[in-house]
């Protein structure tokens, strides 16, 4: 029966590795200006990852909205792999072909290509038509043909994919602060409007990329642009349709009441001289009280209380104090039919809340001093913008540099965490603290990924929330951003180098998995090594992290396997490294058998048994080599146990001569006793193995040398047996 084709395990890791490269690469393209050292990290590691796919020669992978294939058999859906398929099918690309080892300047012109919006690439005929005008021949790209894919195609519903380019090339503008819209934008504007859904998905599409580097929502610039949504659906209408404006801030009004309560508050928050003011206004007009109602009732829910702010914005929209009422007792039905409504929380507060939201009054909370500042801004903010610049504003400037966002960002989240008292938030900031830590590992920042980890690391061990902190942790040893920090490693400077050691310290054990691709080097490079150093701090924790190597076909990741698990100096390692022993290449049996030795514990010492029982010719010779190599003195007793439980005329008789082999060329006293013990050991018709063992026993003591060892030769020459006698006269000169 024939089977299905697939790759090999080598060609799918380095496929991944790419992807992941790409990934990282792709994203601190976007976040960092090109000088950024960031970026030129990221760009070095997709060319050392590109360099190991072609090996010199060529690598083409096709693309699909969710994996790539290799040779048209998909890769693993693994996270680094999605997202690369994602972020190159939305630039309209069907393969990627990269030939020999393309130069830097050929990795960021792609890099570039892939930052720039793919709607501004389709105006201009796709990435391959730009592509070609960049000039660099190292890289080839194959771009979808969309009108041969179209040419037979039966559409039943022209509108039955709404996020087309013209969705997709208006969201952009409105992001991008635009105010001016095509003929083909404004159709569809105007057919956005007369849908309670397509103005909701429209305004949420905006809002989403305005958030913090934390990825927490910035609410007052989300307010902003969802009512410049708002605003230019009202201004198409005006003009194109106006007798439909009513039903248009009704739809709005209906939508609004759909977004996050949050950015809704904001919006009704609008100042009176601002452009915006006048859809503000026109939106809590529309509102009915059931729209009011479920608004408050939203706010109330999420936040568990009445605000100020709340207040403020309930006697906006609901000035009088008949409907406030009716908007309340419709509130207070809607909350019941919650689980916040039914809990006895909810009885005990919603007297203060009725009482704050009733008799909102702004004079307790804004001084008569505060009072006169606002409304002096406008004036001083003009006779400001008269005067030259501030000697200052460099200064200022630069603090809102990405690296000192960034410092501010990390700050917040940890003073956050360190504050909260609420389980359920503490866990949904540990999750966002995750995220965080993985962006910085790929910006290569390991001091501020440092800071998010202690205060982690604090938090796994309060009352609040431990499980997830610790889950965070753990999640961020595996992460990709440490991932691809690791293989940096043997190129960090030692202050880098003593940061990225110290978070691996605060995730714990769970960062060897991270390591792994650096600990799968045929050589060891100084990236090998100083992984290797890391992994000794774990000790027995990092042995269950190691099993994959040990189970890795390749000799090299065997050897380093067993090289890793001798230096935990634990006896959970003994079971893997027996696995080991039973591979047929020497490297890997003399490199086990050597961490073995370096493991003070009877089951490290019967594995050694074991395997020098079973060695013969060149596996036997290795076992010998790897026991005295180090010339380490704890493989004696070791060795003295075997000596001692084995039976010399038996099936140990391979054995006891490789132990005395061994003992003999460590000349360690430790050994004179077993030895003495075993060379008394007598047998009829054994005469040949009892010359064998005795004439190697005898050996050993001479190789010796010490008093207790010429000692023991001595008393042999005695009170020994005829045979030992002989064999220790012939022995000594």
């Amino acid at each position: 029966m024939s089977t299905a084709p697939a790759l090999s395990p080598d060609l799918i890791r380095l496929s991944i590795a790419l992807a992941r490269s790409l990934s990282a690469a792709a994203r601190n393209w976007a976040l960092y200006p090109p000088e950024h050292p960031a970026v030129d990290a990221s760009v070095r590691r997709l060319s050392e990852a590109v360099r190991q796919s072609t090996s010199g020669a060529a690598f083409a992978f096709a693309i699909t909205p969710k994996t790539l294939l290799i040779a048209g058999i998909p890769l693993p859906e693994e996270q680094p792999v999605a997202e690369v398929a994602r972020l190159l099918h939305d630039h309209d690309l069907l393969q990627v072909t990269f030939l020999g080892d393309p130069p830097v300047e050929a990795l960021q012109a792609f890099l570039k290509l892939l930052s720039t919006p793919a709607d501004d690439l389709r105006r201009d005929g796709g990435p391959a038509p730009a592509w070609e005008q960049a000039g660099h021949t190292a890289i080839v790209l194959e771009q979808i043909d969309y009108e041969k894919l179209l040419e037979d195609r039966e559409v039943e519903n022209p509108l039955e994919d709404r996020h087309d380019d013209i969705w997709r090339s208006l969201v952009n503008t409105i992001v991008q602060g635009g105010t001016a819209f095509d003929e083909a934008q404004q159709a569809r504007l105007l057919e956005i409007s007369r849908s309670v859904f397509e103005i909701g998905d429209l305004a949420e599409a905006v809002a989403a990329p305005k958030c913090n580097f934390d990825g927490s929502p910035l609410i007052t610039t989300q307010a902003a642009t969802v009512l410049a949504v708002f605003r230019h659906l009202a201004g198409i209408v005006t003009v194109m349709e106006p007798e439909r404006l009513p039903d248009v801030m009704r739809n709005v009004a209906s939508a609004t009441s759909n977004l996050n309560p949050h950015v809704v508050l904001q919006m009704m928050q609008t100042d009176e001289g601002s452009p915006d003011a006048s859809v503000a206004n026109a939106i809590a007009s529309s509102f009915d009280d059931e729209k009011v109602a479920q608004l408050l009732a939203t706010a109330l829910a999420r936040d568990g209380r009445a605000s100020a702010r709340l207040a403020q914005v309930f006697d906006v929209i609901a000035p009088d104090a008949e409907r406030k009422q009716r908007v309340l007792t419709m509130t207070r039905s809607m909350l019941s039919e919650q689980d916040f409504g039914k809990t006895g929380q909810f009885r005990a507060v919603w007297t203060s809340m009725e009482e704050l939201l009733l008799g909102y009054d702004e004079t307790p909370y804004v001084s008569a001093a505060y009072q006169a500042s606002l409304e002096g801004a406008g004036a001083r903010g003009d006779m400001l913008a008269g005067r030259d610049l501030p000697p200052e504003l460099p200064e200022w400037v630069d603090s809102l540099g990405q690296d000192n966002v960034r410092s501010l960002s990390v700050q917040l989240i940890a003073d956050l965490l360190r504050i909260e008292d609420n389980a359920d938030r503490s866990a949904d900031i540990a999750r966002d603290m995750t995220a965080l830590v993985e962006d910085l590992f790929l910006a290569g920042d390991f001091h501020n990924a440092l800071l998010v980890l202690r205060e982690l690391k604090a938090a796994s061990s309060r009352k609040i929330a431990p499980a997830a902190a610790r889950a965070a942790l753990a999640s961020a040893g595996e992460s990709g951003g440490l991932r691809d920090a690791a293989t940096m490693l043997g190129e960090l400077e030692e202050q880098s180098l003593n940061a990225f050691a110290e978070c691996c310290e605060m995730i714990g054990p769970t960062s060897v998995r991270s390591l792994l691709p650096v600990l799968q080097s045929e050589s060891e490079t100084p990236a090998y090594k100083r992984a290797r150093e890391l992994v000794r701090k774990y000790g027995a924790a990092a042995v269950g992290h190691l099993a994959s190597l040990a189970d890795d076909n390749r000799w090299f990741v065997q050897r380093n396997a067993a090289t890793l698990l001798g230096i935990t100096r634990s006896a959970d390692a003994v079971p893997l490294l027996q696995s080991l022993l039973r591979r047929t290449d020497a490297r890997v049996l003399r490199q086990a058998v050597a961490a073995l030795a370096a493991i003070d514990d009877p089951a490290a010492a019967r594995a050694i048994h074991t395997v020098l029982r079973a060695a013969t010719g060149e596996n036997r010779t290795a076992v010998i080599e790897a026991l005295v190599a180090e010339r380490d003195p704890r493989v004696v007793p070791m060795l003295s146990r075997i000596l001692t439980e084995s039976d010399p005329f038996g099936e140990d008789h391979e054995t006891i001569l490789g132990a005395l082999d061994a003992v003999r060329q460590l000349a360690n006293e430790q050994a004179v006793a077993p030895i003495v013990t075993l060379m008394k050991k007598k047998k009829f018709f054994q005469r040949k193995k009892a010359r064998a063992f005795k004439t190697a026993s005898v050996q050993a003591l001479v190789a010796i040398g010490t008093p207790k060892a010429k000692a023991a030769l001595d008393e042999a020459a005695k009170a020994g047996d005829g045979l030992l006698k002989t064999i220790v006269r012939s022995a000594r000169p």
